[in-house]
């Protein structure tokens, strides 16, 4: 069978599926398997290669488990968020797209913060989940130094093997990011977190959320602010006089968690919206 027709025939039953990203879901797959780039893949099927019946195979039962709704990402085993190809599977939480605003928010308060004098500023990701907002901002703040802390079990095999590969100025620790950093307090620039935020009588739509992310890093009590409200409470234990808090919260959430940081106390609490112009991130200041 040519791969032009094996691909199409995986489009075809994505998209019964239900997967949106049918097409593109089938080239990664299918790439994935015959250990090329999507590019390679498409030049490929454009001069009609033969798929072999032992790839064929491997392809069939990947896709099976993909219509099936097992996420991409466990099946290839990687997810990609910003400059990082993460290692992720079951047991932690896939990093989305958008929360790339909310690493964009930390690098440029790092950035600013070395402008105005802190040569080596300090950071730390609350509930760091894959590692993919620390990663995202030591690898692009080379001068600066993160801490990142997970309290998963079943997450820190995955994000123990990201902090390997990336995080040459960066620690991670397993605790509760309620007490976390006790040693850091008062000293960091920057604290960034993206929480759990899904009420907890709010099932996500998507099978590969509901059934696949790890419960401990989508749900957040009866109103999905429990940890909100634990980060801001550790957020300002830990920064410094003029430091920046940034966190991720569901696109409903904006003006509830803009409420709650101005209760305890925080100044230039800020809305932002992400690329698809949805309330996503709100940063404030000690």
């Amino acid at each position: 069978m040519q791969l032009a027709q094996v691909l199409a025939g995986l489009a075809q039953q994505f998209e019964t599926a239900g997967i949106e990203s049918a097409r593109a879901d089938a080239e990664v797959l299918v790439a994935e398997i015959l250990e090329i780039g999507r590019g390679e893949l498409s030049a490929q099927a454009i001069i009609g290669r033969e798929i072999e019946p032992n790839e064929l195979e491997r392809i069939r039962d990947q896709a099976e488990k993909r219509a099936q709704r097992v996420p991409l990402q466990h099946l290839t085993g990687k997810a990609y968020f910003r400059n990082l190809e993460l290692s992720v599977g079951p047991g932690v939480f896939v990093p989305r797209p958008e929360t790339e605003l909310l690493a964009q928010i930390g690098i440029d308060a790092l950035n600013a913060a070395i402008a105005t004098g802190n040569a080596k500023p300090l950071s730390a990701d609350l509930g760091t989940g894959s590692g993919a907002i620390a990663l995202s901002l030591a690898t692009e703040v080379p001068a600066a130094f993160v801490y990142a802390v997970e309290l998963s079990d079943d997450a820190m095999p995955w994000t123990t093997k990201n902090f390997a590969r990336y995080g040459a100025n960066a620690q991670l620790r397993q605790g509760d990011l309620a007490d976390a950093f006790q040693d850091l307090n008062g000293q960091l620039a920057v604290v960034v977190s993206n929480p759990p935020y899904i009420p907890d009588d709010m099932v996500p739509i998507y099978p590969e959320v509901h059934l696949y992310d790890p419960a401990l890093a989508l749900y957040g009590g009866s109103d999905g602010l429990d940890l909100i409200r634990k980060v801001s409470k550790t957020a300002q234990r830990l920064l410094v006089s003029g430091g920046v808090l940034a966190l991720e919260h569901a696109d409903i959430q904006s003006q509830s968690v803009v409420q709650l940081l101005l209760a305890d106390g925080w100044r230039e609490v800020t809305a932002h919206q992400d690329l698809n112009q949805r309330d996503r991130v709100v940063s404030a200041v000690k």
